[in-house]
């Protein structure tokens, strides 16, 4: 047998113990996955109030492919108010743009890229929807997270469900799509698209912002249907992908590890 013959073998049985061992801890990987996911917004606000930029904007650029990020869809720490939902939210929080109207990140003229001026805080053209993106907040208001409140929320959820799943992986069966349909689709679809088709270029109806309290919801009853939903059907194909292992390691006389 070659040497480079043997030196295939041999990546091919580490590649194949290492995926052993990730269909029988794949939990333990997700949940490690998720952890990191939901803690790394919490350090970037706090970096930002103790002065470290640098490594704060890293983050916040890093999450940006994965979130709009919009100020006034946000959760803020370290100012005076956890939220600051837009005007037309019907929120008792003091709107975003009473917040925001004195600053030059949001003054009328200011030209955003090639978006045009701001304008009206209190329209939604995209030029200001860059200027909220942009903003990360200051030493009255705090700082946002990394990631908008419903975005948090459905992760959050994802890691302590997948948590309890843990302790009932062996008796959870998937929950019927229907319920899935129902209890995670639905309600974050209807609070999501009413809002949306408000504003340009749709214009169904007023516009409209929802609620923090439904945005945090929404997202969290998401997140956890995702866990009964998929987190079962993973259990099941890594059952099978780690017998079909074990079975091949068996048959080649390789010992199999841990």
């Amino acid at each position: 047998m070659s040497i480079k013959r043997k030196e295939d073998q041999h990546i091919g049985v580490r590649l194949n113990r290492w995926l052993l061992r990730f269909s029988r801890h794949w939990l333990r990987f997700a949940l490690t996955a998720l952890g990191i996911y939901i803690t790394l917004p919490f350090i970037a606000p706090t970096l930002m109030k103790v002065g470290l930029e640098g490594p704060a904007r890293a983050i916040y650029f890093m999450y940006g492919a994965f979130c709009h990020q919009f100020a006034f869809r946000s959760i803020f720490l370290y100012g005076e108010q956890p939220f600051y939902p837009r005007y037309n939210t019907g929120s008792p929080y003091v709107p975003f743009e009473d917040y925001v109207q004195s600053l030059p990140e949001f003054a009328p003229d200011r030209q955003v890229y090639n978006f045009g001026p701001i304008g009206d805080i209190r329209g939604f053209n995209p030029a200001y929807q860059i200027a909220a993106r942009d903003f990360l907040g200051n030493e009255r208001m705090g700082y946002k997270l990394t990631i908008c409140a419903r975005d948090i929320a459905i992760y959050v959820a994802m890691f302590m469900g997948g948590i309890a799943y843990g302790l009932v992986r062996k008796r959870l069966r998937p929950c019927p799509f229907w319920l899935y349909v129902l209890l995670g689709l639905m309600p974050i679809g209807l609070d999501g698209f009413s809002q949306l088709l408000g504003y340009p270029p749709f214009n169904f109806w007023e516009p409209r912002e929802t609620l923090p309290f439904f945005r945090v919801v929404t997202g969290a009853l998401f997140g956890l249907m995702n866990v009964w939903l998929g987190f079962p059907y993973f259990e099941i194909s890594m059952k099978e992908t780690q017998q079909e292992l074990e079975e091949k390691f068996k048959r080649a006389s390789v010992p199999v590890g841990d």
